[in-house]
Order: C-alpha cells, then structure tokens, then sequence
C-alpha cells in the first residue's frame, strides 16, 4: 500500500524563524499558523536530540488561591549530541529554574516554549536528568474537558472538588513536560501535596502516603507503563474508595472507584456498567492495556476524559449522555455514556496514540465506534447496527477528519461519528464479523503502547483486508462529500456509478435486489446490473455510510 503521511514540513521554517506559516493544507487551506504552533506542534530540533524516559513529577496544590507550585525531573537519552533542549509550559505558568547535576542552567523563553541551554556535553547514548522546577495560576477551565486546564469546585458539603483535565491544549498548561505526543514517557511518579482533609487521585498504582507537618497529605502514585502526556491527571477531593477484581484475559485486574463520600451507595450499583465494559471490550479489541497499572474510574466536577488507567466521570450517575440518547434510537439509554466512551480510550488513545494530534481521529474514531460494540456484546448486532447508524444525525461535514500537521491542529468533530460510521461500512466490506474482529485485536497488539500515523492504521487495515482502502480512507478522512450512487433502472437492467468522490473512488457496497442481499462494486464509470425482472425492487443497505440517487437516465 502507498504511504499516506501528508505532512508539511516546517523545520526549516521554525530554523529561520519565520512568523508565520503560509503554506496552505491538503484540503482545508483555511487558516495561517503561528511560530508559537509550530513550536508546539512540530517535532523541533531542540525536541528531536533527546528520547523520554522518566518523570518525576512532584506538584504541590493550594487550592485558596488557586496555585501550584512543584517540580519535574525528566530522565532522558541522548539520541544525538546537542546543547539545547525544549520544554513546554503555557503562560501565566512559569519555570522558576532548571538544573542539571544540582548546577542552575539558562533558560530562554519563547511564549510557551523554554530553551533549557545545558552546559555538560551530551554525549550519544548517554543517560541524564534535568530539574524543572514551577510555579503560578494555571489556567482555569471555563468548561471543562473541552476548554481545558484546571477545575476548581466544591462539593455539596463545601470542600475542595478540583481536577485536570487538558486534551488539544496540553499537559503543559500545568506542568513542565515535552508536550508532543510523538513521544510517550516510559513511566513515572506524581506525588501530589493538597491540604488535610483530602485525597489526590492520580494515573497508575498508590504507593505511598505521607503526612506533613502543617497537616497536609503527599500522595505518590506510580505508572509502569507508557502514558501520554495529556493523559496525566491530578483528581482532588473527599473521595471514597470501593473496589474489586476482574477475571480479565491478562489474569486478575484491580478495578478501583473513587467516588465524593456522598456519592457511595449510588456509585456501587451504577458502576457496574464498568466490569461489563471490560469484557465487551476485551473482547472486540483484547486484554486491557495496563493491567500494571490497574484500572480506576475517578469522580470528578466535569463530564469526564480519558486519562490513562484514571478515567474521570461526571455524568451525573445516569445513563446515556447527561441523559440523552446522541443516537436517538433508543440504545443510547442503555449503557453510561462516560464510562463506555471514555474507558474506550484506553485501548485508542492510551494504549494506540497518534504521533500528531492532527491524526486524533484514531483516539476518536474507534472509541466512538466502541460505543457500539458495546451494544453489539450485550444487545445483538441489530441493536449495534441502529445505534451508529442513529449517530449519523451528529455529522456536520465541515472539514475534513485530519487536521492540519505539526501545527497542533485537530480536524472536525466528525472524528466522532463520522469516523465511527467509516468503520462500521469497513465491517460490512469485510463482511465477516470475526475477521474483523479480529482486525480490532490485532490494532491493539501490533501498536500496544505505540504513537503511530494514520498511514500506519489505514495500512493495517487494508492489508488484513486484503483490499485496497486508500481512495476509502481518502473519500472519509480527507474530504467531506459523502459517497452517493446514482443509478437508473431500465426494464429489467440497472446502471449505476459513484459520484461525489474522490479520483479513483472505488468500494464494494451490499445492495437489496427484491430485498434479497447483492454485491456491487461501483467505481466512477457507468456499469450494469441485470435484475430479476422489470418490476423489481431496489434499496441500498442502511450499514453503509452513503448517499444514493435515482436518475431517469445516467450521461
């Protein structure tokens, strides 16, 4: 298969400090970027030398006056010898310093950007650390999760509810890190200090509790496996804890739930849509992700976000979403909509990550696809086939689905539906539900705990398929017409073609000749079809994501 990366390449643009970037996108060529996206969106030169490893991240939370203070000693090797190294945190933050070998090192900043100069030579392959220490207000999130940053609420009762979340904006809204995701860190600690009387939930396992002298609590949780940056998260509250364990494919699993104090009893009965996620799951994409790391759905005063084995939720203890079915079918009403999308993620978007946010349909796509598939596991396949096929009314076709490269750019929110409507058409052209199945599994084992490019998933796909997808992925990624057959019927012959396609637009479509099921393979040209009889009946399969048109006559 032809690689499809599309990339605009800006390093030299960045090198020579240009202010903006002019050169027009594949198919959006709508807006112009700044030095300030490049730097956050690009894979820079003072990005490129070093390979992640480690974070300790140490932060402490004064919710009064909505302050945070800490630091972060990133571990890293040398790739390529070079004197400079870029981290990311966002204004009104600020790096107070940063030391290597307990020297103080200079610090150049750039908007967001910050040019650490180390004064020890970088030799290859060489292992070393950098202290980042910070402080200020970080941003607020004004809605939460999707304008980003930190929520600072209470609970019924008036003490501090606050939690992170930062997805698009990035990690680095509050913390000092190397914010692309391009590159995942192998692990990491977070010890979190926040005042007496309540409990930091963070990513991975609890490994230690300190009481300090003003009475304030540190706790220090652990990840061993890879984790996003945006995945990492600070849940702050009077959090209870119930838990229990799941036979899943990789062994026993530890299933924790923290939830407010006043919220138990109601969590325990309603979080047991969580245990059924995970076997649906497990068995449409395979084993958990993060088994070390335990899973964790966490409670938190906005909708909910996918960080990695720290799921937030705040759906308000009710099915569908903030109870409403996004489907309208009537599916949507039997499953908690945050619990099933969001623990989603896990496998795509935490265990598969993009390499560029502009290819976040992958995190998107399938998850919202996954929606379905948990219908589909409890509910037959018939009531998965009505609830994507309802979620068609969401699709707006504005832009295309991949967004604009090395710019921290997303493409449309029909990454959602959309996408999921792509793959629910790929599953009938593969038109064996445990190929495609298996499919699914096989993404989740072949990149587990991966970045990868949208190339990489299409290829894949394609070639486990054994077809080739590049004008499907194309037509649905890359473009925003939807597919339409135009046909005509002719006594007892029928003429058919696409229209409304990309060039080379070619894909098998299941049809309905007297309501009996056929295969066609429409392309651009005009081809025939001869029917049973003059009177027969046509329809078009509702599984697939197109648009169909009755002609008198095709030219």
């Amino acid at each position: 298969m032809r690689k499809k990366r599309l990339h605009i390449i800006i390093a030299s643009l960045i090198l020579l400090g240009t202010s903006q970037l002019t050169t027009a996108q594949l198919l959006t060529n709508k807006k112009q970027f700044s030095r300030q996206d490049s730097l956050r969106g690009s894979i820079t030169p003072e990005r490129a030398w070093w390979d992640l490893k480690y974070y300790d991240l140490e932060v402490t939370v004064k919710p009064e006056d909505k302050f945070i203070s800490g630091s972060n000693t990133i571990t890293y090797e040398v790739l390529e010898p070079y004197q400079v190294m870029q981290i990311d945190l966002q204004e009104p933050m600020e790096i107070t310093m940063a030391t290597q070998n307990g020297k103080e090192l200079e610090v150049k900043h750039e908007g967001d950007a910050h040019f650490i100069i180390l004064e020890e030579k970088q030799s290859l392959g060489t292992i070393n650390t950098v202290k980042v220490t910070f402080e200020g207000q970080p941003r607020e999130a004004r809605n939460a999760p999707w304008d980003g940053g930190f929520s600072w609420k209470k609970d019924s009762n008036g003490k501090h509810f606050i939690a992170t979340s930062n997805q698009g904006l990035g990690a680095s809204v509050w913390w000092p890190n190397k914010d692309h995701m391009y590159q995942e860190v192998d692990g990491m600690t977070m010890s979190i200090n926040v005042p007496a009387g309540l409990m930091n939930i963070s990513n991975g396992r609890l490994i230690d509790t300190e009481i300090q002298a003003d009475g304030s609590s540190t706790y220090t949780w652990e990840v061993k496996n890879p984790i996003n940056n945006y995945g990492v998260n600070i849940n702050i509250g009077d959090y209870v804890n119930f838990s229990e364990v799941y036979e899943g494919e990789k062994g026993l699993l530890d299933m924790n739930y923290y939830v407010l104090r006043d919220n138990l009893e109601k969590a325990k009965t309603h979080f047991k849509d969580a245990p059924k996620m995970m076997k649906a799951f497990e068995h449409w994409f395979g084993p958990y992700p993060f088994y070390e790391d335990s899973y964790k759905l966490v409670e938190v005063p906005y909708l909910g976000m996918e960080h990695q084995s720290s799921v937030t939720y705040g759906n308000q203890y009710g099915n569908g979403y903030l109870g409403r079915d996004l489907s309208g079918s009537g599916w949507g009403m039997k499953f908690d909509f945050i619990i099933i999308h969001e623990s989603g993620h896990e496998w795509f978007a935490n265990n598969i990550t993009d390499k560029d946010i502009a290819d976040m349909w992958i995190h998107e796509s399938f998850t919202a696809y996954s929606e379905s598939l948990f219908l589909d596991y409890y509910y037959g396949k018939k009531a998965s086939s009505e609830y994507v096929i309802g979620t068609r009314r969401s699709i707006k076709n504005d832009r295309p689905i991949i967004g604009d490269y090395d710019v921290n750019h997303e493409g449309s929110g029909d990454m959602y539906y959309k996408g999921a409507n792509l793959l629910h058409t790929l599953r009938q052209i593969t038109n064996d539900d445990e190929k495609w199945r298996q499919i699914l599994r096989g993404l989740n084992s072949e990149f587990y705990h991966q970045t990868v490019t949208t190339a990489q998933i299409e290829n894949y796909i394609s070639d486990q398929m054994g077809l080739d997808l590049d004008p499907v992925f194309d037509q649905y990624l890359r473009d925003i017409r939807i597919p339409k057959l135009e046909y005509s019927i002719s006594k007892n012959r029928m003429h058919y073609r696409w229209t409304n396609v990309v060039d080379g637009f070619k894909m098998p479509l299941q049809i309905l000749i007297d309501g009996e099921k056929t295969w066609i393979t429409p392309s651009t040209q005009i081809q025939k079809l001869k029917l049973p009889s003059k009177t027969s009946e046509f329809d078009i399969v509702e599984d697939f994501y197109v648009n169909y048109k009755k002609k008198e006559k095709l030219d």
